[in-house]
């Protein structure tokens, strides 16, 4: 949660309006993360609107095919309000329920079972780093820049970054990060796997838009199975992931979406995944 600059989190952020934490169009269900207030920490209300939003994906009442993690200010999230964490009179109490309801966020984000794109503009820091490590796809500019900035203030990482940092740089290289505190440059994390593509700062959210529509547009009910399919490659042998693979194919094969993307491709013609996608949510 905590910041790279608790300097930053002097001010009180200001009202936002609520369509402009969640918001759901082309497709993409949007939630803000942060607002520009108190440096662009951690929101409250949007840790809460965004995990009501979410937990509807999961429970088809929004019928979303990607979800787009922002910030409102001029960073993605520079972590957790820490004068906030100062002023609380019981900060051992404060901070657990702080990291619960960040916590309901991240596990929403999973129940929601949809493709997650952020939009990594500027800092990434405490829970922003860890958000970030919950993307399909990452996109960041040249001013990106990623830190676990934890240790500084003498805390632990929470938002499962102890949990997706190993699995994505390899545990060494994660120990290195997080108990030095690194900053990540843009091309660091592009090369580590942690960005997907890096784009002209003022691009980066234009671009992540971008990214969510595309893939909300197409095989939701593949693209749910796809991510199966990853998230378990870890714990599997490739005798066993094969045997995955080929069942997986084959029922996708015979449900609406396969159905016409093969036609579709004999035909010539642009896939309409849209046809019977009721009977294909996964």
């Amino acid at each position: 949660m905590p910041s790279s600059n608790p300097t930053a989190t002097a001010t009180h952020p200001a009202a936002v309006d609520a369509d402009d934490l969640v918001s759901e169009a082309n497709g993409v269900l949007t939630v803000a993360v942060s607002t520009a207030g108190a440096g662009n920490s951690l929101d409250d209300a949007a840790l809460a609107a965004g995990t009501q939003a979410l937990r509807e994906v999961a429970r088809g009442r929004r019928d979303v095919g990607a979800v787009l993690l922002v910030g409102l200010g001029k960073n993605f999230c520079a972590g957790g309000n820490v004068r906030a964490f100062a002023g609380a009179d019981d900060r051992p109490t404060y901070l657990r329920e702080i990291a619960d309801n960040f916590h309901q966020l991240v596990g929403a984000l999973h129940e929601a079972d949809r493709p997650v794109v952020v939009a990594a503009k500027g800092w990434a820091a405490g829970a922003g780093m860890s958000l970030v490590l919950h993307a399909d796809v990452a996109i960041g500019g040249p001013s990106t820049r990623l830190r676990p900035a934890y240790r500084g203030i003498g805390l632990t990482p929470d938002g499962g970054l102890t949990w997706t940092l190993p699995r994505a740089v390899g545990a060494a290289r994660a120990r290195q990060i997080i108990l030095t505190d690194r900053v990540l440059t843009a091309e660091d994390a592009l090369q580590w796997g942690l960005l997907s593509e890096i784009v002209a700062d003022n691009e980066v959210e234009a671009a992540a838009r971008t990214a969510a529509e595309t893939i909300a547009s197409g095989p939701r009910g593949a693209d749910a199975a796809t991510r199966h399919l990853l998230a378990v490659s870890a714990d599997t042998t490739l005798v066993e992931h094969l045997a995955l693979e080929a069942r997986s194919i084959s029922e996708r094969s015979g449900l609406p979406e396969g159905i016409e993307g093969v036609d579709a491709f004999v035909g010539k013609r642009a896939p309409d995944f849209t046809r019977g996608r009721a009977g294909t949510a996964p």
